[in-house]
């Protein structure tokens, strides 16, 4: 099977078994999405959920994160690992937003990816989820599902995100990386592969070769 049959083939099944294709976070605006994620590096979306209500609730837009005190968002943000590094970041994209993009958050990866501690998983996300743009979130989950189906054989992020832009149709691509998560989390674990409830099995270079 080829590459692009294998990818509708698994669009198809991963459609069936997760109907719904939602990010994990919980968010109401792009401004929210774009922070939430930001603080879910090294940290788990449950945890993100846990804070970011007491966050927004405090700052709710970029204008007012970008005259935020550092040390108030620390403290906020506390539990969410490398909180020094994030509240710096989650400023800075507040300051930067206000000042350069009337406090809109830009529908680009080139543009998300100026603003402080944005990478291109981020920028995807927002892209997709927020503008309905074609994207490629490449997170763990993503990248552990396309070298174990064979679509790519690296694990670097932008190397995976630009081989599986050429694989995944567009309309489809984001939807399917939101799956990836919880397939990945649910059957296809970094610890072990759940390959006996697997509707991908029949067709997985891993499982075959087993």
């Amino acid at each position: 099977m080829r590459k692009k049959e294998l990818a509708h083939f698994a669009i198809e099944s991963l459609e069936k078994l997760y109907p719904d294709a939602i990010c994990s976070l919980q968010y109401d605006d792009a401004f929210q999405l774009l922070i939430a994620t930001r603080l879910s590096a090294q940290c788990t979306d449950a945890r993100v959920n846990m804070v970011t209500p007491a966050l927004f609730e405090r700052f709710p837009d970029a204008e007012s994160m970008g005259k935020a005190e550092i040390s108030e968002v620390e403290e906020l943000i506390k539990t969410c690992g490398l909180y020094k590094t994030k509240a710096k970041d989650l400023v800075g994209i507040g300051k930067m937003l206000t000042e350069e993009y009337g406090g809109i958050v830009p529908d680009t990866i080139e543009e998300l990816t100026r603003l402080p501690g944005v990478g291109r998983k981020t920028a995807n996300l927002v892209c997709g989820d927020i503008y309905k743009k074609a994207a490629v979130v490449a997170d763990t989950h993503f990248i552990r599902l396309s070298n174990r189906l064979g679509f790519v054989d690296t694990t670097d992020p932008l190397k995976v995100e630009m081989q599986m832009r050429k694989i995944l149709p567009s309309d489809k691509s984001n939807d399917f990386c939101h799956r990836a998560v919880l397939f990945g989390r649910d059957i296809c674990t970094a610890r072990k592969a759940f390959c006996e409830r697997c509707p991908l099995a029949e067709h997985c270079p891993k499982k075959i070769k087993k």
